[in-house]
């Protein structure tokens, strides 16, 4: 792209990230995404690079000093990083500079890669098939055919719009499938124009997308493993379709999409729904250990939840180890015998 590296590496580097939101306090979902990103990484020992990133690019979404309490719990916990912090916010012209890069760009046919859309949210919902559960909406594609003498007229009277990067829309064209290995899920294979869609790189309000942003981070940081929930997998795809047409000889990256921790109300463990976070489990009086033993066993390092260090996890691991059980994991704080402000793992 053009663009100098935020932190140049060895090859021979795994280098590996951890990308929390400032939206809140982390909450055990956080922490058993962050525990098994340092553990793939320190595993490596001296030929592993792990950075930190603050994706504070949501700016509305953003919560005061909650990028302060995400470093503080990090360290509490001992899950340490390399170099220096990368704030999102602080990058809007590297996003800006990759936006034109893809804007340049045409499909096999002439069509740009990056076109206006100027649907609504509500428009989307009712185009749209139901999604598989994931929150993943392909778009059904109403503003990729317009005329350009529509796009224009509507551009010009300022109409609200967004910017959708174009995938191939022939579902058997040679570029229309994204493979890779995942390291706890194995094989992994997306149809783009059936299972992902062209996705937004630019929202209505102008911020670029977390598609957009991250991919061109993980480029930019050199970050070749990649550790998240597997409601990212279909987010993989497209990042990888957006990697590849932003530096088509990036070399390839490593993805390990954990199974995702339900609460005992059986919806996925998320700020917005009041998970127990790290700030309330501290007040409680629970320890750095006891908080990893929790994710160690969610992880399916340990046989049960007790007490631990990091680097009691990190002595033999391996991915095999995560691989053995792609199961959704539910936690019930209360089954653990935790009880008022005295946990007992």
């Amino acid at each position: 792209m053009g663009e100098p590296r935020v932190d140049q590496v060895g090859p021979a580097k795994v280098v590996g990230r951890l990308a929390p939101s400032p939206t809140g306090r982390m909450h055990l979902g956080n922490i058993y995404a962050c525990l098994a990103a340092w553990l793939g990484v320190r595993s490596q020992g001296s030929c592993g690079v792990l950075r930190l990133r603050i994706e504070d690019i949501d700016t509305p979404r953003v919560v005061k000093d909650a990028g302060r309490w995400i470093m503080d719990d990090l360290a509490w916990l001992g899950l340490d990083w390399d170099g220096e912090v990368v704030y999102q916010s602080q990058r809007a012209d590297a996003y800006s500079q990759a936006l034109k890069l893809l804007e340049s760009q045409q499909l096999i046919g002439g069509q740009p890669l990056v076109y206006p859309c100027f649907c609504s949210r509500a428009d989307i919902r009712a185009a749209s098939a139901p999604n598989e559960g994931d929150g993943f909406i392909v778009y059904p594609g109403t503003c990729r055919g317009l005329s350009h003498r529509i796009v224009d007229e509507r551009l010009a009277r300022g109409q609200r719009h967004s910017l959708r990067i174009a995938v191939p829309d022939q579902p058997d064209e040679s570029d229309a499938i994204c493979c890779f290995d995942d390291l706890i899920f194995g094989p992994q294979s997306f149809n783009l124009p059936r299972q992902v869609g062209d996705v937004v790189v630019q929202r209505s309000d102008g911020l670029v997308s977390y598609q957009l942003a991250v991919t061109v981070d993980d480029l930019a940081m050199g970050v070749n493993q990649i550790v998240r929930g597997r409601d990212l997998l279909r987010s993989t795809a497209i990042q990888m379709w957006i990697r590849n047409h932003l530096q088509p000889q990036a070399p390839r990256v490593q993805y390990a999409h954990l199974p995702l921790i339900d609460g005992v109300d059986g919806r996925r463990m998320s700020k917005r729904f009041g998970s127990p976070d790290l700030g309330s489990l501290r007040r409680e009086g629970w320890t750095a250990r006891q908080v990893l033993g929790v994710c160690g066993w969610l992880l399916g390092l340990l046989d049960r939840p007790r007490p631990v260090s990091v680097q009691e996890l990190l002595d033999g691991f391996t991915w095999n180890m995560l691989a053995a059980d792609h199961k959704d994991r539910k936690l019930d704080l209360s089954k653990l015998e935790v009880s008022g402000a005295k946990p007992n793992l």
